[in-house]
């Protein structure tokens, strides 16, 4: 997902097995790949959209701060794990298609599990926040046995976990077009959108300003709503946006 001041370009291609290899250094999917050298993360992106065929190519690397000490899980039984693995990072991208540079401030995480995301959970927000001391990141999942989960973190820019008051619940307004709830938590109970990234039927990205850990803060949000990823209607729209070759 690339978004500009005047123009967004998205690529997630699903690919099959065989279009997959990894070693001890990297993992390579198509024509991305990813490869670390114990102090750098280097991402290159060779992909194009759908459904208007534009290209995605270019590199990305992340520097950690620091490392978090290991992964949460976000169900009961233990089949769904996110590590919030570099809460704090140095970001340098270069594109050459189309043609842009950023560096900055960034995040990387990973997610892994055992079994479909819509069989263990019916909706989830999470966001992260850029702190002057590190990162917050609040993570909050509706399963499907009627649970949920609240994950109020904050961390250092080292990777060390740093004590965190849980916000209180702070209303936002639905998506325009697809009227996807953003539900978010602030110090205060108050937050805006200041830009919608995505407005999709199942997924909404947003970037917020609100308080946490009593500092104004632009989080990046997100939303999902997995009951509506399963139906029918939209799983017949998604090879227009998430093609397999």
């Amino acid at each position: 997902m690339l978004y500009g001041e005047r123009t967004n370009r998205f690529a997630m291609t699903e690919r099959r097995k065989s279009a997959l290899s990894r070693d001890a250094h990297g993992i390579a999917i198509g024509p991305s790949s990813l490869t670390w050298d114990g102090n750098e993360l280097t991402i290159r992106v060779d992909e194009r959209c759908a459904p208007i065929p534009r290209a995605i190519r270019g590199t990305i690397r992340v520097r950690p701060n620091g490392i978090t000490k290991g992964a949460f899980t976000l169900d009961g039984s233990g089949e769904h794990r996110w590590w919030p693995l570099a809460p704090s990072s140095r970001v340098e991208i270069a594109l050459e298609e189309p043609s842009a540079a950023w560096a900055g401030n960034g995040y990387f995480d990973t997610n892994d599990g055992d079994r479909p995301l819509a069989e263990s959970f019916s909706r989830w927000n999470w966001c992260r926040a850029d702190l002057s001391d590190g990162a917050a990141i609040l993570y909050d999942v509706e399963r499907r046995d009627g649970s949920g989960q609240n994950l109020s973190l904050r961390f250092g820019r080292d990777g060390s976990r740093r004590d965190m008051r849980p916000p209180l619940a702070a209303t936002l307004p639905a998506t325009r077009f697809w009227r996807i709830p953003r539900p978010t938590r602030s110090d205060d109970g108050r937050a805006s959108v200041l830009r919608t990234f995505e407005d999709t039927p199942f997924y909404a990205r947003s970037l917020l300003s609100a308080t946490l850990a009593g500092e104004a803060a632009q989080p990046v949000h997100e939303s999902l709503v997995l009951d509506r990823f399963t139906n029918p209607i939209v799983r017949l729209m998604l090879p227009f946006r998430m093609p397999r070759p």
